[in-house]
């Protein structure tokens, strides 16, 4: 039986790290690349994958990755992301915006190129993880929002330019997903601020979730394809409308 191979990026913790997990679970042989080698390397001990140091936004660690690959891939999930700041346009740091801009939509990108021959001759599958931030515009959102966005985009687009091989191009899109450090990165390592963003939510997403609804995608039959799964806390009716239980 030929073992299905998969490469996750921003593996190091969070979704990525989940997904990982999840994925070895069901009997892929996981290549985690992220950026600190150091935790890629503790998540690929546990689950018998492969670790690889890999910054999406660097053109060599990229090809490096593609020349681990070799010639045939099941599965990419391009995870690697985030957001910085949430400050309102009068107020925007470009330089976060770049910087999300770099991560989130060119290094899915160079990813997704460097590795489309091989997934192409795997007949394999693309997951983007986007964002309810794609969904609608809000307050402070303005970099955030337009990044997973223009990563919507790319995701549709490759699915109409690939409608004629044998490559599925999924996406999700979470909602508020409690993990241990996307809002703390948002912003700037106030732990303050990124507690607020989940305060008297109850039962936020964890990465556990997501990671079982990407595993379930890429499980489906061959021609069964999840165009855009969005994912949300019961509590999180839409972006703005949140439920928090108040004393």
């Amino acid at each position: 039986m030929t073992v299905r191979r998969a490469v996750v990026t921003g593996a190091s913790s969070g979704i990525g790290a989940a997904t990982a997990r999840t994925l070895a679970a069901v009997g892929f042989e996981v290549i985690c690349a992220a950026r600190r080698l150091d935790r890629v390397q503790a998540v690929a001990d546990e689950i018998g994958g492969t670790a690889v140091q890999c910054d999406v936004t660097d053109e060599a660690d990229v090809a490096a990755l593609a020349d681990l690959v070799g010639e045939s891939l099941d599965l990419l999930v391009n995870n690697a992301g985030g957001a910085l700041g949430q400050k309102p346009v009068r107020e925007a740091e470009i330089d976060a915006w770049q910087t999300m801009y770099d991560v989130n939509v060119l290094g899915s990108a160079r990813v997704t190129k460097a590795l489309l021959p091989a997934l192409i001759k795997g007949q394999g599958t693309v997951v983007f993880v986007t964002s309810t931030a794609a969904e609608s515009a809000y307050e402070g959102g303005a970099g955030y929002c337009g990044v997973k966005s223009a990563q919507r985009a790319l995701a549709g687009s490759l699915r109409l330019e690939l409608f004629d091989q044998p490559v599925r191009v999924c996406e999700i899109a979470p909602g508020m997903v409690n993990t241990e450090e996307f809002s703390l990165t948002r912003f700037g390592g106030d732990q303050a601020r990124a507690d607020a963003v989940y305060a008297g939510v109850p039962d936020p997403l964890v990465a556990d979730d997501i990671a079982d609804a990407i595993g379930w995608m890429a499980t489906r039959p061959a021609h069964v394809n999840v165009d855009r799964l969005v994912i949300r806390p019961r509590a999180q009716a839409a972006n703005h409308k949140v439920f928090r239980v108040t004393e």
